[in-house]
């Protein structure tokens, strides 16, 4: 099948017609994207090196260097050095920062390529990335990966998938439920560490919970706020432009706004191929 028939086959499964079929690289808008800057303290920065650097320490378990101060710092404990992916992997593993790893089954971390372009991040894992110990599987992890495949792009290639939690939040019914801010500002440390390391060009926030995480901001704020414009998070030294859309368990449930999805990855490309 020939990459145009795959693509056309891709957006079809999303539920998109014909006429958002990407032809060529996308054209730079007539008028620029509102840019949002993000007003955070930004981790130490690092300077690119030719060859893969080392793994930064970046902001630790403990820091509050993007999220404000809104819980006592004597409820955290003792900030810990993580050297590289494995370790991370590991202090992951073992966290009882909160109450979530009083129910997991299996931690979360990540998945994907490491020095990849794109990072996609949602809330938290559900009932079956607990099982199976990966983000996004079942039917929202196959929109999304035919949402990256029609974008050049595929899960472990370009590509590193994460959420705000990295342990799944379940009520008392056992069902799949939002992380609460504070169980947020437990895990952001792990996802900041992973930011840092990655240096992604840019940054697709999947849904509300994952929105309002990286940005900072108020609960009460609309997706349609946060939505068309481009973001900018203070990462090591430089800004990672940022794109909020649609989580796809959101697209599944309401397929008429699987044209607003494309239409911001379409926003998170011009991004890239105006960065260069």
């Amino acid at each position: 099948m020939s990459s145009l028939k795959s693509r056309a086959r891709i957006l079809e499964e999303m539920g998109i017609g014909p006429e958002w079929q990407l032809r060529g690289r996308a054209a730079a808008p007539e008028s620029v994207p509102e840019t949002v800057t993000v007003t955070l303290d930004e981790p130490s920065p690092v300077s690119r090196a030719e060859t893969a650097p080392d793994p930064l320490a970046g902001p630790e378990p403990g820091s509050d260097a993007w999220l404000a101060p809104t819980y006592p710092s004597e409820i955290l404990p003792e900030p810990q050095d993580i050297a590289s992916w494995e370790a991370l992997v590991e202090t992951i593993r073992g966290c009882t920062r909160c109450t979530l790893c009083e129910t997991r089954t299996n931690t979360v971390p990540g998945v994907g390529d490491t020095s990849a372009e794109w990072l996609f991040i949602g809330e938290g894992p559900g009932y079956h990335e607990d099982q199976q110990g990966e983000p996004f599987v079942g039917r929202s992890g196959m929109l999304l990966d035919n949402m990256m495949a029609a974008l050049g792009i595929k899960r472990g290639s370009n590509a590193y998938i994460a959420n705000i939690v990295k342990c799944r939040a379940s009520d008392e019914r056992k069902k799949d439920r939002p992380p609460t801010e504070e169980e947020a500002a437990m895990c952001m440390p792990y996802l900041q560490w992973q930011i840092a390391n990655i240096r992604p060009k840019v940054i697709i926030a999947l849904g509300k919970t994952a929105a309002v995480g990286l940005l900072n901001t108020d609960r009460d704020i609309t997706m349609a706020a946060m939505r068309g414009k481009v973001h900018r998070l203070p990462v090591a030294g430089s800004e990672v432009p940022l794109i909020v859309t649609y989580h796809p368990a959101y697209l599944l449930r309401t397929p008429m706004a699987k044209k607003q999805a494309w239409a911001d990855l379409c926003l998170a490309m011009e991004t890239i191929d105006t960065a260069g």
